[in-house]
């Protein structure tokens, strides 16, 4: 299956990075990479949402997903192991998926990977997602995220949002369909 480049966004100072347009149902699999996507803020989560509505872009579909740090390494080796988070899991929420938590904002911080978006355009289904993600910590460490879940509808998602949890962000996102 090849890889096609649809669209780059490449966000400075901004807010969100937001694709709304070109995912329909030319594609079942696409593919967003992110990479060094720098908050502006200090320990905060770079995270997504998804919307069926063209007309107002809102972002706010149900899901039910679960999160964890496949494995953590502080820069000092004072610290490392993996964990679960409960926290940054949604059980039938509107709410944005954390992708990675705990970005630093250092000159030197950032995140990069992946999220798989199944599907988007079909009407009888659920739409599912995993994320694959690393990033350079505020606790100067490394971090491997994973996030899956669903976005429980039967309507097509038409577009999908990316934003960190508080302040601005820097970086590139690409979103390829394949097929």
């Amino acid at each position: 299956m090849a890889m096609t480049l649809i669209t780059t966004n490449e966000p400075s100072g901004a807010a969100n990075s937001s694709f709304t347009s070109s995912i329909d149902n030319t594609y079942k699999l696409y593919i967003f990479k992110f990479y060094d996507v720098n908050p502006a803020t200090d320990d905060v989560s770079y995270t997504f949402n998804g919307s069926d509505d063209a007309s107002s872009w809102s972002y706010d579909i149900i899901k039910t997903t679960t999160f964890f740090n496949g494995g953590y390494h502080a820069e000092n080796d004072s610290n490392a192991g993996q964990n679960y988070s409960a926290g940054s899991d949604i059980a039938q929420g509107t709410g944005y998926q954390p992708i990675s938590t705990g970005v630093g904002n250092d000159a030197d911080s950032s995140v990069a990977g992946t999220l798989w978006l199944f599907n988007p355009s079909n009407t009888t289904y659920v739409k599912h997602f995993y994320t694959r993600a690393n990033n350079y910590s505020e606790a100067n460490g490394s971090y491997d995220s994973f996030a899956a879940g669903y976005f429980n509808t039967t309507a097509a998602i038409t577009a999908i949002d990316f934003k960190m949890t508080s302040g601005n962000m820097d970086g590139t996102i690409k979103m390829y369909g394949v097929g």
